[in-house]
């Protein structure tokens, strides 16, 4: 079996990264080598591949679930937003520039001959490339030069299948719209459609889809349905707004973990590894009174240092997070989370506002410099008496003052930071290694006098339940002998065209 697939979407969130790690899980299991690709992913979550890249969350679960390395061909472009008109250009792995909204389009010529020795450096290697699209396909705006989606289908004649939400509603004038704003030449590379998250009885839906196909000559290739928990890292923070996994433990036995929910919020997934602990609730809030209850309170990841600084006094939740300090209340910061619970942050780099005072948290001081450090790591907790391991994203370097150091790497450095019950520390994924995760937890109920009984699962062995719950998904819900088909044979070279006056694409 040898090919490539595109899997767009209707909008953002959509579910096209959960269709596409699922085709990938699918073709593994049928001994098929695949990898995935997104050619541009705007994220502000990211992870360091082994290589020592940077690519998006969404692209190593994928790569994961087609139980591959990840790699920083597998998303050649990465957009990661550090303020309201400023963004970070990522390319194959290394910082390549930063751009606004108009300088990025004039960047794209540049960008295009990268992506696609990206795509055909995977072809060359493996049997089929799944491909996941950005955004929507119909942004009339942006055609010209897309870089991820009908540019990258007409460049490398790759069918491509729509992916629908159909919980939000509109589906159908979704879908048709979407290929109706579409060019003939852009239109001829769409094959099908697939709905995600379907609740209700099938046999309702089942005329519209007949019609559907009637309409557009495509027909839906699967209809996936609503499943709860599977918690698959997200890339997109709309993801935050869903339902908390709430815990069905007894309520002297549960701990409430609250994330500050902050403006630029990055590497969220981190914290999917407490959420997996039976025992344990996580909410996204900018609640101070959530602040201040709360069994441990985390300061995420940030793209935005000094800007979420700002917004935390602006909003008081400042005086909430030192008020908790005062009482005595566990606090974890993360990478900028850190940074913000130290005494000072000099940056003339992200935001270029020079020296500003932190919350004085921490006896640690942070300097931004222009080189981005991207590493893995590994070490011990000896305060905890466990091992950690985790990977660094960070302009920042952070030097502490005083207090005591929270991890001792494997290279004899002294990384993180602890005074009382204020701990931060520069890795990201810390919380994903087993034994460090509920060591911390098990600390923080002691202190809260709470009960927690740790799972007994790995979070690697829950996250590949999870994938392969998505694998059973698309084997079970979508019509696989199309889908591969598509992958072998491309789009069909008959699919009519469904006449507009809008022609928003290049020839």
């Amino acid at each position: 079996m040898k090919g490539a697939l595109l899997v767009c979407g209707t909008h953002s969130d959509a579910g096209k990264s959960v269709v596409t790690a699922g085709i990938c899980r699918l073709l593994a299991r049928e001994g098929v080598r695949v990898a995935p690709f997104k050619a541009q992913n705007m994220a502000l979550n990211s992870v360091v591949t082994p290589g020592g890249g940077e690519i998006g969350r969404a692209q190593a679960m994928q790569a994961a679930a087609a139980g591959v390395e990840p790699e920083a061909s597998m998303n050649p472009v990465l957009i990661k937003p550090s303020g309201e008109r400023h963004s970070q250009v990522v390319v194959m792995g290394r910082p390549y520039a930063d751009v606004d909204a108009r300088s990025y389009q004039e960047l794209k010529h540049e960008l295009r001959p990268i992506v696609s020795e990206a795509l055909a450096d995977l072809r060359s290697r493996f049997d089929v490339v799944v491909c996941e699209g950005a955004g929507s396909p119909a942004e009339i705006n942006l055609r010209d030069g897309d870089l991820a989606n009908m540019g990258l289908a007409r460049e490398h004649d790759l069918p491509v299948i729509v992916v629908a939400d159909i919980d939000r509603g509109g589906v159908f004038a979704s879908l048709y719209g979407t290929l109706a704003l579409l060019c003939p030449s852009d239109q001829a590379q769409v094959a099908g459609f697939i709905l995600n998250r379907f609740r209700g009885d099938a046999s309702i839906l089942a005329p519209g889809l007949a019609r559907m196909e009637q309409l557009t000559g495509r027909p839906t290739l699967g209809v996936l349905p609503w499943v709860e928990g599977l918690g698959i890292d997200a890339e997109d923070s709309q993801a935050l707004d869903g339902p908390v996994r709430d815990s069905s433990a007894p309520a002297d036995q549960m701990l409430d973990v609250v994330v500050v929910r902050l403006r630029w919020i990055s590497n969220f997934t981190d914290f999917d590894a407490l959420a997996a602990e039976p025992g344990v609730r996580v909410r996204f809030t900018r609640s101070p009174a959530d602040v201040e209850r709360a069994d441990l309170l985390v300061l995420p990841g940030t793209k935005a240092t000094v800007e979420d600084l700002e917004r935390l006094r602006d909003s008081g939740l400042d005086r909430a997070i030192q008020a908790r300090a005062q009482a005595g209340a566990p606090i974890l910061g993360v990478c900028g989370g850190y940074q913000l619970l130290g005494e000072l942050i000099d940056d003339e780099v992200e935001s270029r506002r020079g020296t500003v005072q932190g919350l004085g948290l921490l006896p640690v001081r942070t300097r931004f410099e222009s080189q981005k450090l991207l590493r893995r790591r590994a070490g011990r907790c000896d305060w905890l008496g466990v091992g950690a391991a985790g990977y660094e994203i960070r302009h920042g370097r952070v030097e502490r003052d005083g207090g005591e150091f929270l991890f001792a790497c494997e290279d004899g450095e002294r990384e993180g930071a602890r005074a009382g019950n204020v701990l931060g520390t520069s890795w990201h994924g810390a919380l994903e290694h087993d034994e460090f995760r509920r060591a911390l937890l098990a600390w923080v109920a002691g202190r809260r006098k709470r009960r927690f009984i740790a799972g007994t699962s790995s979070f690697a062995e829950v996250r590949e339940a999870r994938l392969d719950a998505l694998g059973d998904l698309v084997a079970e819900h979508v019509d696989t002998e199309r889908l591969r088909a598509l992958i072998c044979d491309g789009p069909p070279a008959d699919l009519p065209t469904i006449a507009t006056e809008v022609r928003p694409c290049v020839s």
